[in-house]
């Protein structure tokens, strides 16, 4: 092993020579799935693991209602 590229990322480059200075935490608009189109209850039932049922959507619904499009991104990883 090289030692002079020991602690090194791919090319040789220190990993932290890949973050932009200043600021190293990620953007907030990078960390969010949505699109920026509106969440539907279908999205919220798919993203929960759910049926599409008549009784899913309604507990879709009132999620949503309550949380906003906040709802959508609690489910997703």
């Amino acid at each position: 092993m090289d030692l002079a590229r020991a602690g090194r990322g791919r090319g040789g480059r220190r990993p932290e020579a890949s973050r932009s200075s200043g600021n190293p935490c990620t953007p907030d608009e990078l960390l969010h799935a949505r699109t920026g189109t509106e969440v539907s209850a279908e999205d919220v039932v798919l993203a929960a693991g759910r049926d599409i049922t008549p009784r899913n959507l309604e507990w879709a619904r009132r999620k949503i209602e309550a949380e906003g499009p906040a709802a959508l991104d609690k489910l997703l990883p």
